[in-house]
């Protein structure tokens, strides 16, 4: 790719009508210029990025063929969707994607008509993109619906539960799977692209009609047919599986051979039913260093695109991240107890485990994009034996709460989940905030929850967790902590027994996890008490008490929405020991908190310094006014 940008072309484009206006002809060009655009911002801005190269050839024949956004293309997690955003009339604002008031970072209904379902987790498209059918169908109207979805958003089961009721349902519904996860086959090639087109076409439809009618009056004849149209495809192609769900299966093709894909979804959108496009892509295509390595440069920050992404030769001055905390301790554990199984649903890097992996190949378990299935698996070594260890997002862990549930809470199964990306995430915005865990999971009987506090605690705390044999969890932030030295020794923490940071007077100050940090700080300010909780369940019920006793005022500060969660269990041990006492609850706001950086969101939010400085000076005012108004009446 020559990396001197230059797009006449794409600068003639500000929707998709306008594309829809240039001659087939010029659209190689076009891909080319969208390419260049591509890197040229997101190598600025960072983002996702390998992803939306794979699928730029694609991206262009579905606006150029679909009458969008009558027409409803809906797009799997979004990561794949910035090319489609460049030619949705936001080109001009591609740079600030993923930050402050900018674009979002998925597909997102209220910022643009072309966006016809938000995004964010995977697996959603074919559901959503049957219910478009199923109403277009109900509302008598024409328009088309296509998902489209990556090869690792097939690995769940919501995908297949959709392919499902879609064969049944028989609506007008188009799925392309967007396989980049091999290097394309000698399959797909000008033989299988030509036997796609084939299949897809009238002809071959009539055919497959016509030959149904005539040979329904033979005995035997129809599934002799099947079985001889199936073995024929299947000489070619892996379509039998998505035949059998009810989908009329076409494919592979080349995804950037754009005449290909051009001429096989021209003559899919003349078919009646079910269609299933399986196209073969390469993520990264067309930025070479992305080509030979798309895990690195699936999500970016600033780059040079001339040199790529290189390695600082500056060495960092923060300390690890909470994930490599939880990754060196795993490694740690798994040496020292051949019982130790770590699980994840396709979050290794994220997670803190391709050291674990290298390490210990056989006691790691990537289940794929399955997050229900990681915790049913977790519960079933812990019924033979085993102690699995789920590493796991807190947004994640929302898709996986019924078997967290009923196969592991019902069960007392001593699983242990590390919960990253607790409380504000970043860049990914509203979906992928860990906003609710502590609410989610403190209803559960005898689960233990923990929050640490600074890197130490969080090491500490899942060794503490592991001992147990009950369900346990430990939820700690994305990125950094405050910079505390990391014991190497492993000791448990005392089961549900909080930690007086600091003896104040008139104020306790009751902060839980990443809170405690800024707490302390104010603390020293307002000659406060400062409490690190350390337990959300069990909470430590006396220690409450106590400070009741000697506080006039109590304040509880979380990275949690307050209802139902650590503050709210300290108002519950209040009501339960009949105490009177003035109490106040800070935590995320009861709104959803759009995308930017983990301190836009938390200065947002008012958990940063200020934010908590400011609730806890005024409600200290406000109990003063109180108290001097009670005195004089």
């Amino acid at each position: 790719m020559n990396n001197d940008i230059n797009t006449p072309l794409l600068d003639q484009i500000d929707c998709p009508a306008d594309l829809r206006k240039l001659p087939e002809s010029q659209l190689e060009q076009l891909v080319e210029e969208l390419r260049l655009f591509l890197l040229h911002s997101v190598s600025k801005s960072g983002g996702h990025f390998a992803a939306s190269l794979g699928v730029t050839e694609l991206t262009v024949a579905l606006h150029y063929l679909y009458n969008t956004p009558e027409d409803r293309l809906v797009w799997d997690v979004g990561h794949q969707a910035y090319i489609h955003k460049i030619l949705t009339g936001r080109k001009d604002r591609l740079h600030s994607i993923r930050q402050w008031e900018g674009l979002a970072p998925f597909p997102k209904r209220d910022e643009s008509e072309y966006d016809t379902f938000g995004v964010g987790h995977s697996s959603t498209s074919i559901s959503a993109a049957l219910g478009m059918s199923i109403a277009a169908s109900r509302t008598g109207s024409n328009r088309k619906s296509v998902a489209i979805i990556g090869d690792g958003s097939m690995t769940a089961g919501m995908a297949f539960e959709a392919l499902n009721h879609a064969g049944a349902q028989h609506s007008d519904l188009l799925v392309i799977l967007n396989d980049n996860n091999m290097s394309i086959s000698p399959n797909v090639g000008a033989l299988s692209n030509r036997f796609a087109q084939l299949i897809s076409g009238k002809i071959y439809s009539s055919m497959r009609k016509g030959s149904k009618k005539v040979l329904s009056n033979i005995p035997n004849a129809v599934e002799l047919a099947k079985r001889a149209e199936e073995h024929v495809k299947g000489l070619i192609v892996p379509g039998t599986l998505f035949e059998e769900f009810g989908f009329n299966y076409i494919g592979p093709v080349d995804g950037h051979d754009l005449h290909a894909l051009i001429s096989t979804l021209k003559n899919i959108r003349e078919l009646d039913g079910p269609q299933f496009l399986h196209i073969i892509t390469k993520k990264g295509k067309g930025y070479e260093p992305a080509e030979n390595d798309p895990v690195k440069y699936h999500g970016v920050t600033p780059f040079d695109p001339h040199k790529g992404i290189v390695p600082s030769a500056k060495p960092s001055t923060s300390g690890p991240t909470y994930s490599k905390i939880f990754g060196d301790w795993a490694s740690d554990m798994a040496t020292i107890d051949h019982r130790f199984a770590a699980i994840t649903p396709a979050m290794r890097e994220g997670s803190g485990l391709v050291q674990f992996e290298k390490d210990h190949p056989d006691k790691y378990f990537d289940v794929a994009i399955a997050e229900q299935h990681s915790v049913t698996v977790a519960a079933g070594m812990a019924c033979d034996g085993l102690k699995p260890v789920v590493a796991i997002y807190s947004t994640f862990l929302q898709r996986a709460y019924d078997q967290l549930v009923h196969d592991v809470v019902v069960q007392e199964l001593p699983v242990l989940f590390a919960i990253d990306r607790a409380g504000c995430v970043g860049a990914d915005g509203p979906t992928h905030n860990g906003s609710y865990d502590l609410s989610f999971m403190r209803c559960l009987p005898k689960m233990v929850i923990m929050a640490p506090a600074d890197e130490n605690e969080c090491r500490q705390m899942l060794y503490t967790g592991y001992q147990l044999d009950k369900p346990a969890a430990v939820r700690y932030p994305r990125g950094t902590g405050p910079g505390v030295e990391i014991q190497q020794e492993m000791t448990a923490l005392p089961l549900g027994k909080a930690e007086i940071r600091r003896k104040g007077k008139s104020l306790a100050i009751l902060a839980f996890g990443t809170m405690v940090e800024p707490c302390e700080r104010i603390a020293e300010e307002l000659d406060a008490t400062v409490v690190n909780m350390r337990f959300v369940k069990p909470i430590d019920e006396m220690l409450i008490v106590e400070m009741c006793a000697d506080h006039d005022l109590i304040v509880t500060v979380e990275e949690n929405v307050i209802p139902g969660g650590a503050g709210a269990a300290v108002n519950e041990v209040i009501a339960a020991h009949g105490v009177t006492q003035k109490i106040a609850n800070y935590g995320l706001p009861d709104r959803l908190l759009q995308h930017g950086s983990r301190e836009d969101m938390l200065r947002d939010a008012g958990l940063d310094y200020e934010g908590i400085r400011n609730f806890i000076i005024s409600q200290s005012d406000q109990f003063e006014k109180e108290r001097k108004i009670s005195s004089a009446s």
